[in-house]
């Protein structure tokens, strides 16, 4: 991981350093017709987490589970002849995880081949905004890939600001295209269906689309004060379990996951900022949560920026989240054979959790150590843990180029 890691460091400064030397012109008025590079980010984070309610294994077992994520996005720019302004981004992503309860798919097994997986997430999208009309349309592609998973996404957007620059309101549709690959557990695999062997090929594969409509209204209540209220609709569809959940009923018989195949989610939000002077933001978020599966969620978040001087930051926040268990949730060997539907995954439990940590920001305008072309480094730690036992850590790093 550490080769991965260079590489993608080598390759972003190749990228950032191709494009660094050409700028606008320091007019005003002009508005280039090149294409121009803006700003690229890259971001690295490492994962951990602890618990023993896999539901690989019936909803006991280990939980643990690691994960090493970088991503690199690159931004440029170009105005068109009517001088509307054309953002092109392209993002690519590599998460290498390994995961405890995965392994035990097949327990006989020294380490199977779902111990670890590495995925890979590329992504282009495109903006053309309009000044003039206060207006901007985009859309973007998208396709991620592992052992046992593939996706394809796109999506639509449309924004439109008021007269006074005070208000805007957006739309985006997106719809995501995926393939399940059907891992059974070994002791329900047979010689005449999907899920046999342990290299793949054999393998039987199911669809499961996810299509989604959000709409949004901002708004600046003055100078001080600005409002976000966003929903949502989403609808799945196909293959909406996993095939490797085993659930075990109250006779100790082990099924596979069995879930509706359709499932529609409604979450509606508030975002608040208030800036408290020149040195500190309060930034508050509030969503509710409901679907057809019977959850109810509730989430509340409090983030403060305190700038300690103009150009270092830091941003304690906290997250607090509650949810009521779906309907077709049970825990091990509760089950019963009546039930249509049935699994013992946790994360469908009724459970609350806590997530809270800091980020710590420095933009100085020579540059992050001197670097005139490393705008800005912001380190983040986050510490989450769950009703169920569930307990996790996150250290991200960001470091924007520009």
């Amino acid at each position: 991981m550490k080769k991965l890691f260079l590489s993608v460091i080598f390759m972003y400064l190749g990228i950032l350093a191709s494009f660094s030397q050409s700028s606008p012109k320091s007019d005003s008025a002009y508005k280039s017709r090149k294409l121009t590079f803006e700003e690229a980010n890259l971001v690295s984070s490492y994962y951990r987490q602890d618990g023993n309610n896999a539901a690989t294994t019936g909803g006991t077992g280990s939980e643990k589970l690691t994960d090493f994520s970088n991503t690199i996005d690159v931004k440029f720019s170009l105005y068109d002849r009517h001088f509307r302004k054309h953002s092109l981004t392209g993002e690519i992503g590599i998460d290498h995880y390994t995961s405890a309860s995965s392994d035990k798919i097949d327990p006989s097994t020294l380490s199977s081949a779902s111990h670890a997986d590495t995925r890979i997430y590329p992504s282009v999208g495109w903006t053309m905004e309009n000044t003039d009309k206060g207006t901007t349309i985009g859309g973007g592609i998208s396709f991620s890939n592992e052992f046992d998973y593939k996706s394809f996404g796109a999506n639509l957007s449309f924004s439109k600001k008021t007269n006074n620059r005070n208000g805007e309101f957006s739309a985006k549709i997106q719809a995501y295209l995926d393939k399940v690959s059907l891992i059974y557990p070994i002791e329900l695999r047979t010689n005449t269906g999907g899920g046999r062997g342990d290299d793949g090929n054999d393998y039987g594969s199911s669809n499961r689309n996810s299509y989604s409509a959000a709409l949004a209204w901002s708004q600046i209540i003055n100078d001080k004060f600005q409002v976000l209220l966003e929903a949502e609709a989403i609808y799945q569809k196909g293959y909406l379990g996993l095939p490797f959940h085993r659930v075990y009923f109250t006779d100790n018989t082990v099924h596979v996951e069995n879930l509706p195949s359709t499932r529609m989610k409604i979450p509606l939000g508030i975002r608040a900022n208030y800036f408290i002077g020149d040195k500190l933001i309060l930034r508050s978020w509030y969503r509710n949560y409901h679907d057809d599966w019977g959850i109810n969620s509730n989430t509340a978040q409090l983030e403060t920026v305190w700038k300690i001087t103009p150009f270092v930051s830091v941003t304690p926040f906290y997250r607090f989240y509650q949810q009521s268990g779906a309907d077709y949730f049970a825990p091990y060997r509760v089950h019963t054979g009546p039930d249509e539907f049935y699994t013992s995954n946790y994360d469908l439990s009724k459970f609350t959790s806590h997530f809270y940590g800091a980020g710590f920001r420095i933009a100085p305008p020579q540059g992050v150590f001197n670097i005139q072309h490393l705008n800005s480094l912001e380190l983040r730690y986050g510490h989450y843990q769950r009703t169920t036992g569930l307990n996790s850590d996150i250290i991200s790093l960001n470091l924007k180029f520009r």
